[in-house]
């Protein structure tokens, strides 16, 4: 039998706060569809991302992947 190891969750999305240091905020979107209307919608959710160095900048499209926890609310990290 083969060992199937899960991958880590991947997300894209947008850098909206660099103010910590080696710490990121990054806004995810999604487009969901409205289960009476049918209509498709936008939810987005803000992760805190290990930005090491400082690199990524406010506004800047970033991958962030799913890492062991780094702090009590940081589990991802940029993956450019």
């Amino acid at each position: 039998m083969e060992n199937k190891t899960p991958r880590p969750q991947t997300f894209s999305g947008v850098v909206v706060k660099t103010a910590m240091t080696d710490t990121a905020t990054v806004r995810v979107d999604r487009y969901v569809k409205h289960p009476k209307y049918k209509k498709y919608f936008v939810r987005s959710k803000k992760y805190l991302v290990h930005n090491p160095g400082n690199e990524a900048q406010v506004g800047d499209k970033v991958e962030i992947v799913g890492v062991k926890p780094i702090s009590k609310l940081k589990r991802f990290a940029i993956k450019k």
